[in-house]
Protein backbone atom coordinates (compact mmCIF):
# COMPACT_ATOMS: atom_id res chain seq x y z
CA UNK A 1 0.00 0.00 0.00
CA UNK A 2 1.21 3.43 -0.81
CA UNK A 3 1.31 5.90 2.11
CA UNK A 4 2.81 9.43 2.11
CA UNK A 5 5.28 8.70 5.24
CA UNK A 6 6.82 5.37 2.95
CA UNK A 7 7.15 7.89 0.37
CA UNK A 8 8.15 11.08 2.12
CA UNK A 9 11.27 9.21 3.73
CA UNK A 10 12.09 7.97 0.25
CA UNK A 11 12.29 11.38 -0.90
CA UNK A 12 12.90 14.27 1.81
CA UNK A 13 16.34 13.88 2.25
CA UNK A 14 17.10 14.30 -0.97
CA UNK A 15 14.55 17.42 -1.12
CA UNK A 16 16.14 18.77 1.41
CA UNK A 17 19.25 19.49 0.27
CA UNK A 18 18.00 20.68 -2.68
CA UNK A 19 16.24 22.94 -0.86
CA UNK A 20 18.68 23.99 1.72
CA UNK A 21 18.66 27.69 2.74
CA UNK A 22 15.55 29.70 2.91
CA UNK A 23 12.60 29.09 0.98
CA UNK A 24 10.11 30.87 -1.65
CA UNK A 25 7.55 32.82 0.66
CA UNK A 26 4.69 31.36 -1.71
CA UNK A 27 1.09 32.69 -0.57
CA UNK A 28 -1.17 30.09 0.42
CA UNK A 29 -4.39 29.44 -1.71
CA UNK A 30 -3.19 29.59 -4.61
CA UNK A 31 -3.94 26.80 -7.66
CA UNK A 32 -1.92 25.24 -10.63
CA UNK A 33 -3.52 22.68 -12.77
CA UNK A 34 -1.11 20.50 -14.05
CA UNK A 35 -1.46 18.28 -17.36
CA UNK A 36 0.47 14.76 -17.25
CA UNK A 37 0.46 12.02 -19.36
CA UNK A 38 1.31 8.17 -18.62
CA UNK A 39 4.96 8.17 -19.07
CA UNK A 40 6.88 6.44 -16.03
CA UNK A 41 9.21 8.84 -14.47
CA UNK A 42 10.47 9.59 -10.97
CA UNK A 43 7.77 13.21 -11.02
CA UNK A 44 5.08 10.52 -10.54
CA UNK A 45 6.57 10.21 -6.78
CA UNK A 46 6.82 13.53 -6.24
CA UNK A 47 3.26 14.01 -7.20
CA UNK A 48 2.19 10.90 -4.45
CA UNK A 49 4.27 12.43 -2.18
CA UNK A 50 2.49 15.80 -1.83
CA UNK A 51 5.57 17.39 -1.30
CA UNK A 52 5.83 19.97 -4.15
CA UNK A 53 1.86 21.60 -2.15
CA UNK A 54 3.53 21.14 1.11
CA UNK A 55 7.27 23.38 0.14
CA UNK A 56 4.91 25.76 -2.24
CA UNK A 57 1.35 26.25 -0.01
CA UNK A 58 -0.36 26.09 -3.49
CA UNK A 59 -3.24 22.98 -4.19
CA UNK A 60 -2.08 21.49 -7.62
CA UNK A 61 -4.60 19.98 -9.67
CA UNK A 62 -3.15 16.83 -11.73
CA UNK A 63 -5.12 16.01 -14.37
CA UNK A 64 -4.39 13.12 -16.85
CA UNK A 65 -4.22 13.48 -20.65
CA UNK A 66 -3.79 10.92 -23.03
CA UNK A 67 -0.95 12.88 -25.15
CA UNK A 68 0.61 15.98 -26.18
CA UNK A 69 -1.44 17.11 -28.98
CA UNK A 70 -4.25 17.01 -26.16
CA UNK A 71 -2.35 19.06 -23.24
CA UNK A 72 -1.00 21.55 -25.68
CA UNK A 73 -4.80 21.91 -26.73
CA UNK A 74 -5.60 22.46 -23.24
CA UNK A 75 -3.27 25.31 -22.69
CA UNK A 76 -4.04 26.96 -25.39
CA UNK A 77 -7.48 27.40 -24.41
CA UNK A 78 -6.23 28.63 -20.89
CA UNK A 79 -7.77 25.44 -18.89
CA UNK A 80 -3.75 24.17 -17.85
CA UNK A 81 -1.01 25.88 -16.63
CA UNK A 82 1.59 23.30 -17.24
CA UNK A 83 2.22 20.65 -18.73
CA UNK A 84 4.12 17.42 -19.83
CA UNK A 85 4.21 17.10 -23.69
CA UNK A 86 6.64 15.45 -25.68
CA UNK A 87 9.12 17.61 -28.31
CA UNK A 88 7.05 17.17 -31.17
CA UNK A 89 3.84 19.14 -30.16
CA UNK A 90 5.90 21.51 -28.12
CA UNK A 91 7.61 22.08 -31.73
CA UNK A 92 4.31 22.65 -33.13
CA UNK A 93 3.00 24.72 -30.85
CA UNK A 94 6.05 26.76 -31.04
CA UNK A 95 5.46 27.25 -34.98
CA UNK A 96 1.80 28.52 -34.27
CA UNK A 97 3.15 31.06 -31.95
CA UNK A 98 1.42 29.76 -28.85
CA UNK A 99 2.20 31.50 -25.54
CA UNK A 100 4.27 29.29 -23.87
CA UNK A 101 8.05 28.10 -23.14
CA UNK A 102 9.43 25.16 -22.49
CA UNK A 103 11.11 25.25 -18.92
CA UNK A 104 12.40 21.40 -18.11
CA UNK A 105 13.48 18.54 -19.40
CA UNK A 106 11.11 15.45 -18.18
CA UNK A 107 13.32 12.90 -19.78
CA UNK A 108 15.75 12.07 -22.66
CA UNK A 109 13.31 9.41 -24.48
CA UNK A 110 15.81 7.33 -25.95
CA UNK A 111 14.81 3.66 -25.86
CA UNK A 112 11.25 4.37 -24.15
CA UNK A 113 9.76 4.43 -27.18
CA UNK A 114 9.77 1.92 -29.77
CA UNK A 115 7.87 0.65 -33.62
CA UNK A 116 6.39 -2.81 -32.63
CA UNK A 117 4.97 -4.91 -35.64
CA UNK A 118 2.72 -8.14 -34.11
CA UNK A 119 3.99 -11.47 -34.39
CA UNK A 120 2.52 -13.24 -37.34
CA UNK A 121 2.04 -10.54 -39.62
CA UNK A 122 5.16 -11.30 -41.68
CA UNK A 123 6.70 -7.95 -40.74
CA UNK A 124 10.64 -8.56 -40.16
CA UNK A 125 11.62 -4.97 -41.00
CA UNK A 126 10.44 -0.99 -41.18
CA UNK A 127 9.66 -1.75 -45.08
CA UNK A 128 7.45 -4.57 -44.68
CA UNK A 129 5.24 -2.11 -43.07
CA UNK A 130 3.80 -1.32 -46.84
CA UNK A 131 0.40 -1.87 -47.05
CA UNK A 132 0.21 -2.21 -43.23
CA UNK A 133 -2.39 -0.38 -40.42
CA UNK A 134 -0.08 1.04 -37.58
CA UNK A 135 -1.42 2.91 -34.49
CA UNK A 136 0.80 5.78 -33.43
CA UNK A 137 -0.31 9.39 -31.45
CA UNK A 138 -0.32 11.51 -34.34
CA UNK A 139 2.06 14.97 -33.48
CA UNK A 140 3.42 12.70 -30.68
CA UNK A 141 6.93 12.10 -30.51
CA UNK A 142 7.00 8.64 -31.92
CA UNK A 143 4.28 9.86 -34.93
CA UNK A 144 7.54 11.97 -35.86
CA UNK A 145 10.11 9.15 -35.33
CA UNK A 146 7.46 7.07 -37.71
CA UNK A 147 7.13 9.36 -39.88
CA UNK A 148 10.75 9.46 -40.13
CA UNK A 149 11.44 5.45 -40.08
CA UNK A 150 9.00 5.42 -43.11
CA UNK A 151 10.73 8.19 -45.25
CA UNK A 152 14.21 6.86 -44.31
CA UNK A 153 12.41 2.73 -45.51
CA UNK A 154 11.66 4.12 -49.00
CA UNK A 155 7.62 4.55 -48.02
CA UNK A 156 5.41 7.02 -47.78
CA UNK A 157 2.20 7.95 -45.27
CA UNK A 158 0.24 6.63 -48.26
CA UNK A 159 1.55 3.51 -48.68
CA UNK A 160 1.28 2.39 -44.89
CA UNK A 161 -2.93 3.05 -42.97
CA UNK A 162 -1.05 4.84 -40.16
CA UNK A 163 -3.93 5.79 -37.57
CA UNK A 164 -4.55 8.24 -35.13
CA UNK A 165 -4.76 6.56 -31.71
CA UNK A 166 -4.08 7.68 -27.77
CA UNK A 167 -2.61 5.39 -25.62
CA UNK A 168 -5.85 3.45 -24.47
CA UNK A 169 -7.05 3.41 -27.97
CA UNK A 170 -4.01 1.82 -29.25
CA UNK A 171 -4.08 -0.57 -25.87
CA UNK A 172 -7.83 -1.47 -27.23
CA UNK A 173 -6.84 -2.06 -30.49
CA UNK A 174 -3.82 -4.54 -30.36
CA UNK A 175 -6.03 -6.69 -27.55
CA UNK A 176 -8.30 -7.03 -30.57
CA UNK A 177 -5.95 -7.58 -33.06
CA UNK A 178 -6.97 -5.03 -35.32
CA UNK A 179 -3.25 -3.27 -35.57
CA UNK A 180 -0.33 -4.85 -37.39
CA UNK A 181 2.25 -2.60 -36.00
CA UNK A 182 2.06 0.60 -33.05
CA UNK A 183 4.94 3.11 -32.20
CA UNK A 184 4.20 3.89 -28.74
CA UNK A 185 5.39 4.17 -24.94
CA UNK A 186 5.28 2.24 -21.86
CA UNK A 187 2.79 1.19 -19.91
CA UNK A 188 1.28 0.42 -23.64
CA UNK A 189 4.82 -0.65 -25.34
CA UNK A 190 4.98 -3.06 -22.27
CA UNK A 191 2.19 -5.21 -23.17
CA UNK A 192 2.24 -5.33 -27.14
CA UNK A 193 5.77 -6.46 -26.92
CA UNK A 194 4.40 -9.25 -25.15
CA UNK A 195 2.82 -10.51 -28.69
CA UNK A 196 5.46 -8.40 -30.87
CA UNK A 197 8.58 -7.97 -32.04
CA UNK A 198 10.68 -4.64 -32.07
CA UNK A 199 11.56 -3.31 -35.17
CA UNK A 200 12.96 -0.06 -33.79
CA UNK A 201 13.52 2.27 -30.81
CA UNK A 202 13.86 6.17 -30.48
CA UNK A 203 17.35 5.84 -29.58
CA UNK A 204 17.98 4.40 -32.85
CA UNK A 205 16.71 7.22 -34.65
CA UNK A 206 18.44 9.57 -31.92
CA UNK A 207 21.44 8.95 -33.37
CA UNK A 208 20.38 9.31 -36.83
CA UNK A 209 20.46 12.96 -35.46
CA UNK A 210 16.30 12.86 -34.56
CA UNK A 211 16.81 13.07 -31.05
CA UNK A 212 13.43 13.43 -29.15
CA UNK A 213 12.48 14.49 -25.39
CA UNK A 214 9.49 14.71 -23.19
CA UNK A 215 9.53 18.40 -20.95
CA UNK A 216 7.11 20.31 -18.99
CA UNK A 217 5.83 23.73 -20.45
CA UNK A 218 4.24 26.73 -18.98
CA UNK A 219 1.96 29.36 -20.36
CA UNK A 220 4.00 32.72 -20.26
CA UNK A 221 1.08 33.93 -17.97
CA UNK A 222 2.40 31.54 -15.15
CA UNK A 223 5.52 31.58 -15.81
CA UNK A 224 5.89 34.98 -14.90
CA UNK A 225 3.30 35.18 -12.37
CA UNK A 226 4.54 32.57 -10.44
CA UNK A 227 8.21 32.03 -11.22
CA UNK A 228 9.23 30.98 -7.35
CA UNK A 229 6.81 28.03 -7.46
CA UNK A 230 8.52 26.41 -10.26
CA UNK A 231 11.84 27.47 -8.81
CA UNK A 232 10.80 25.12 -5.80
CA UNK A 233 8.79 22.75 -8.28
CA UNK A 234 11.89 22.38 -10.06
CA UNK A 235 14.38 21.98 -7.51
CA UNK A 236 11.64 18.62 -6.33
CA UNK A 237 12.05 17.05 -9.91
CA UNK A 238 15.84 17.62 -9.65
CA UNK A 239 15.97 15.41 -6.47
CA UNK A 240 13.28 12.95 -7.33
CA UNK A 241 15.57 12.19 -10.57
CA UNK A 242 18.67 12.39 -8.59
CA UNK A 243 16.98 9.94 -5.88
CA UNK A 244 16.59 7.52 -8.49
CA UNK A 245 19.61 7.93 -10.52
CA UNK A 246 21.25 7.29 -6.98
CA UNK A 247 18.94 4.08 -5.69
CA UNK A 248 17.12 3.43 -8.83
CA UNK A 249 18.20 -0.65 -8.28
CA UNK A 250 16.21 -0.06 -5.29
CA UNK A 251 13.03 0.81 -6.59
CA UNK A 252 11.41 -2.37 -7.08
CA UNK A 253 7.88 -4.07 -7.79
CA UNK A 254 7.72 -3.96 -3.59
CA UNK A 255 9.27 -0.26 -3.47
CA UNK A 256 6.80 3.04 -2.31
CA UNK A 257 8.51 4.42 -5.31
CA UNK A 258 7.12 1.74 -8.26
CA UNK A 259 4.05 1.65 -6.45
CA UNK A 260 3.61 5.28 -6.60
CA UNK A 261 4.15 5.23 -10.62
CA UNK A 262 1.99 2.58 -10.91
CA UNK A 263 -1.02 4.24 -9.87
CA UNK A 264 -0.55 7.73 -11.67
CA UNK A 265 0.14 5.98 -15.08
CA UNK A 266 -2.05 3.07 -15.21
CA UNK A 267 1.15 0.77 -15.57
CA UNK A 268 1.92 -2.74 -13.82
CA UNK A 269 4.70 -2.46 -11.17
CA UNK A 270 5.99 -5.50 -12.28
CA UNK A 271 6.88 -3.38 -15.66
CA UNK A 272 7.81 -0.34 -14.13
CA UNK A 273 11.80 -0.68 -13.62
CA UNK A 274 12.26 -1.82 -17.33
CA UNK A 275 10.18 1.01 -18.49
CA UNK A 276 11.91 3.75 -16.11
CA UNK A 277 15.33 2.46 -17.21
CA UNK A 278 14.63 2.97 -20.48
CA UNK A 279 14.48 7.06 -20.12
CA UNK A 280 17.74 9.07 -19.05
CA UNK A 281 16.89 12.04 -16.70
CA UNK A 282 18.76 15.10 -17.27
CA UNK A 283 20.28 16.31 -14.01
CA UNK A 284 19.74 19.93 -12.99
CA UNK A 285 23.24 21.32 -14.25
CA UNK A 286 22.89 19.58 -17.25
CA UNK A 287 19.12 20.72 -17.67
CA UNK A 288 20.83 24.17 -17.91
CA UNK A 289 23.72 23.22 -20.39
CA UNK A 290 23.95 24.13 -23.85
CA UNK A 291 23.12 20.41 -24.21
CA UNK A 292 19.68 20.97 -23.57
CA UNK A 293 17.54 24.42 -21.78
CA UNK A 294 20.89 26.16 -23.37
CA UNK A 295 20.52 25.76 -26.72
CA UNK A 296 20.26 21.78 -27.76
CA UNK A 297 16.23 22.06 -26.91
CA UNK A 298 15.62 24.86 -28.92
CA UNK A 299 17.74 23.27 -32.33
CA UNK A 300 15.74 19.67 -31.30
CA UNK A 301 12.49 21.73 -31.60
CA UNK A 302 13.42 23.22 -35.24
CA UNK A 303 14.45 20.01 -36.48
CA UNK A 304 11.68 18.56 -35.42
CA UNK A 305 9.19 21.84 -36.81
CA UNK A 306 10.92 21.79 -40.23
CA UNK A 307 10.09 17.75 -40.02
CA UNK A 308 6.39 18.47 -39.51
CA UNK A 309 6.13 21.03 -42.24
CA UNK A 310 7.92 18.39 -44.83
CA UNK A 311 5.02 16.56 -43.83
CA UNK A 312 2.22 19.13 -43.66
CA UNK A 313 1.81 19.05 -39.80
CA UNK A 314 2.73 22.30 -39.45
CA UNK A 315 1.57 25.56 -42.40
CA UNK A 316 4.81 27.66 -40.84
CA UNK A 317 8.15 27.85 -38.82
CA UNK A 318 8.84 30.22 -36.04
CA UNK A 319 11.49 32.46 -36.81
CA UNK A 320 13.32 31.31 -33.24
CA UNK A 321 12.17 28.31 -31.39
CA UNK A 322 14.74 29.64 -28.95
CA UNK A 323 11.93 31.59 -27.89
CA UNK A 324 10.03 28.83 -26.50
CA UNK A 325 13.16 27.43 -24.38
CA UNK A 326 13.68 29.20 -21.19
CA UNK A 327 16.65 28.26 -18.73
CA UNK A 328 16.07 31.44 -16.30
CA UNK A 329 14.02 28.87 -13.78
CA UNK A 330 16.89 25.83 -13.87
CA UNK A 331 19.46 28.87 -13.41
CA UNK A 332 17.95 30.13 -10.23
CA UNK A 333 17.22 26.57 -8.98
CA UNK A 334 20.93 26.51 -9.15
CA UNK A 335 21.65 29.33 -6.98
CA UNK A 336 22.28 28.48 -3.48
Amino acid sequence: MITRKSLLSALVATVLGALAGPGPALAAGKTVTFAYQDMTTPIRVLMESGELEKQTGYTVKWVKFGGGGDVIRAMASGNVDLGEAGSSPIAAAASQGLPLKLFWILDDIGDAEQLVARKGTGITSIKDLKGKTVGVPFVSTAHYQLMFALKEAGLSPKDVRVLNMRPPEIAAAWERGDLDAAFIWAPVLTNVKKSGTVLASAGDFAAKGKATFDGIVATNAFLSAHRDFLVTFVRLLAAADADYAKSGSTWTTASPQVAAIAKWTGAAPADVPEALAAYRFPTLAEQASPRWLGGGAADALKSTAEFLKEQGRVPDLAPNYGAFVTADVVDAALKP
